[in-house]
């Protein structure tokens, strides 16, 4: 025998009015997610305030020493401090993932709405547009495009954005398809609404949840990915004070001052970690939110 239960309310895919923020700081790994990104901006951006000396000025201390009392994190191999440089080196590793991930983002999730809400020939168009982009390697088009144009910050952010474009985009046009279906998209196309219009109410604003959390999770991506780049030499310059340039500067001297390769790895493994954690948080709301919004029939 079957018994029957009221049916549910018609399913709304979460949006921001849910409390994204309030989630994030309801789970632990978000609260030691977020403060541990919120301390690593801070550092980035208010602790060259607080260095002790100029992070490229050669000859502070004897080279490749350890932690003394005028240098509390020792020297590198040219006898910069490197708690200075460490204090110094973070803005360009903050600055430009968020740059090319966030014009990833713009653009990707133009493209992938639009694909999703025109479907047909536009939605084959702009997919197969986005499994073009994800066949090229990524290191390898940023040695190509680093070889044709030279290094330059623009440059680099140019590049990083391309990479994680049609993976935004791709994000961005799944989750668009589920929302555009729903019963208020097709009332909204009804109403006569224009479809920018619907867009930009109704399915941009149900797709934030995902969105985000992804968002988190490729501007980890783009942290390593630039960190990378900056070791290999094909990024930040020397004298610049950048925590993936440090790392390679000081390799060699490891055995003697390993802070001076400790320290900006750590720096670069928290801010990805507290980044992780507050995407895993955003993803935990979406799965919860949108399981507990869904009716059960017996």
């Amino acid at each position: 025998m079957r018994a029957s239960v009221a049916a549910p309310a018609p399913v709304e895919v979460p949006t921001l009015r849910r409390g994204l923020a309030a989630s994030v700081l309801r789970t632990r790994g978000g609260q030691i997610g977020l403060a541990m990104v919120t301390a690593m901006i801070l550092i980035t951006f208010v602790g060259p305030l607080f260095a002790p000396y100029s992070p490229v000025q050669s000859g502070t201390g004897p080279p490749a020493s350890g932690p003394s009392a005028q240098h509390l994190l020792g020297t590198d191999a040219l006898g910069r401090d490197v708690l200075s440089r460490v204090l110094d080196g973070g803005r360009g590793l903050v600055l430009v993932p968020l740059l090319a991930v966030s014009g990833a983002y713009a653009l990707g999730a133009t493209l992938g709405v639009t694909a999703a809400y025109r479907g047909g020939r536009v939605d084959r168009l702009i997919a197969r547009g986005f499994d073009i982009l994800l066949t090229f390697p990524p290191l390898l088009l940023v040695l190509v495009v680093i070889a044709g144009l030279g290094t330059s910050v623009a440059v680099v952010v140019l590049t990083v954005m391309f990479v994680f474009l049609p993976r935004a985009g791709r994000v961005c046009r799944g989750t668009a398809q589920a929302v555009c279906v729903e019963d208020y998209v097709t009332a909204a196309h009804a109403r006569g609404d224009r479809d920018a219009w619907v867009m930009a109410r109704e399915i941009l604003p149900n797709i934030a949840a995902p969105t985000l959390s992804d968002y988190a999770l490729r501007t980890t991506y783009a942290i390593t990915f630039v960190a990378t780049l900056n070791f290999l030499g094909l990024g930040a310059q020397p004298p610049d004070p950048d925590w993936g340039l440090m790392i390679a500067e000081n390799r060699s001297i490891l055995p003697v001052a390993p802070l001076s390769v400790l320290s900006p790895a750590a720096a670069v493994a928290l801010l990805a970690v507290g980044l992780n954690l507050v995407a895993e948080a955003l993803a935990r709301h979406w799965a919860a939110d949108t399981t507990s919004s869904q009716g059960v029939v017996l």
